[in-house]
């Protein structure tokens, strides 16, 4: 028996966006694994399987043991910066440049909606684009301080003071970026469509921004191999390879747009 192709629930969501007044995005690490990049959880590849994320990803970890931290984060930053865009990334960005999608709410870290070409980002987890001396304050670009990650093993420290740096990214125990979140939230309040792409929806508290859209009736579409606890709430379910429903939809919606 062949697979389905869904494509009675891809014209199904493209019409929920094509109608849309306030449509947005909700991305987790599953819409970068056809890039590359491993995501936390998946039993063969997750990151998480040979370390306790509630241990070395940790603020108090950073500090206590950066070492370990850096042991974590080194293969890590390997991954990202050879990791390009992939197609699910760019469909994004046409449909926001076709003033469909208003934002792109992700829990990633890995830049690569920016890199694709999408404007309006919240990046509830942070970016590693800069990282910053918790001691000074003084910030510094990705490329003054990657190549230290790809070619040493030296931790990286502030040119001012000499203290370690951090990656501007949301560690365990930390508060997300304030502004972010807050732009988020008002985000998905008024979304009448929000568009959930390879999130496993069990990361709080950003997993509590598509709930709470679909408690207040915003359509959901969830384009996620695995089930999630939202299934049941979605207006559509698309259970397919990211790379492929993802700018399928976009093709559909543009089509209808036109």
């Amino acid at each position: 028996m062949s697979a389905p192709d869904y494509a009675e629930e891809i014209t199904q969501a493209a019409r929920l966006l094509r109608d849309s007044r306030w449509a947005v995005a909700f991305t987790g690490a599953g819409i970068s694994t056809p890039s590359g990049i491993p995501d936390f959880r998946s039993a063969r590849t997750g990151l998480w399987q040979r370390l306790d994320p509630m241990e070395v990803c940790t603020l108090d970890t950073f500090h206590h043991a950066p070492e370990r931290f850096y042991d974590w984060f080194r293969p890590l930053v390997r991954q990202m910066a050879q990791a390009q865009p992939n197609a699910a990334h760019y469909a994004l960005a046409e449909l926001e440049q076709a003033c469909i999608l208003k934002a792109v709410v992700t829990q990633n870290i890995d830049d690569l909606h920016a890199r694709a070409g999408s404007k309006t980002i919240r990046e509830v987890h942070g970016s590693v684009r800069t990282f910053s001396c918790l001691t000074c304050g003084r910030t510094y670009p990705q490329n003054e301080i990657q190549p230290l990650l790809l070619q040493t093993e030296d931790l990286p420290r502030c040119a001012a003071c000499g203290n370690i740096l951090k990656p501007d990214i949301v560690l365990f125990g930390e508060a997300l970026p304030g502004d972010t979140w807050e732009n988020a939230v008002e985000d998905m309040r008024r979304a009448d469509v929000v568009l959930v792409i390879g999130s496993s929806l069990e990361v709080w508290p950003a997993a509590a921004l598509p709930e709470a859209a679909a408690k207040i009736g915003t359509d959901l579409i969830l384009c996620n191999l695995s089930p999630t606890r939202l299934d049941s709430q979605a207006s559509v379910c698309l259970p397919m390879d990211i790379a492929v429903s993802v700018p399928a939809l976009c093709r559909q919606v543009l089509s209808l747009h036109a």
